[in-house]
């Protein structure tokens, strides 16, 4: 590949990259909205709450399997979350996003609380099967 199709085909990827972080700030304003049901809510905060997960659910330094859930449940998660939300309030909390679109500084504490979140799950989950197994 020449030099000018490969800054083309990243330049593309950028631009997915940016639209996919403008659409998880939209969900995440979704959730806050009146006027989305619960159980979109519920959903959207899940999708979110992976997305800015600095765990995944498979390794990113698993060979193809570790971008899957990447490049394939992220994406199908906000898919099923759009359809959920009222067409309406899905623009209006885009326009949102783009609008309050800034550079943000690093929340460690957030990335703490999630790292003691997925600790705590998996502590729960190590300890369940230790009683489980006879």
């Amino acid at each position: 590949m020449t030099a000018l199709v490969k800054m083309k085909a990243l330049e593309r990827w950028k631009q997915k990259a940016r639209a996919l972080k403008t659409e998880v700030a939209a969900l995440l304003l979704a959730v806050r909205h009146p006027a989305v049901p619960w159980y979109a809510k519920l959903l959207a905060a899940a999708v979110v709450a992976y997305a800015l997960s600095p765990v995944d659910l498979i390794p990113d330094f698993i060979p193809v399997l570790g971008y899957l859930d990447d490049l394939i449940l992220l994406p199908l998660g906000i898919l099923l979350v759009r359809r959920l939300i009222p067409p309406a309030v899905l623009t209006e909390c885009r326009e949102r996003a783009l609008r309050e679109a800034r550079p943000r500084k690093t929340n460690w504490i957030a990335g703490a609380l999630i790292i003691a979140l997925w600790a705590a799950l998996g502590f729960l989950l190590v300890r369940w099967w230790w009683h489980r197994t006879p």
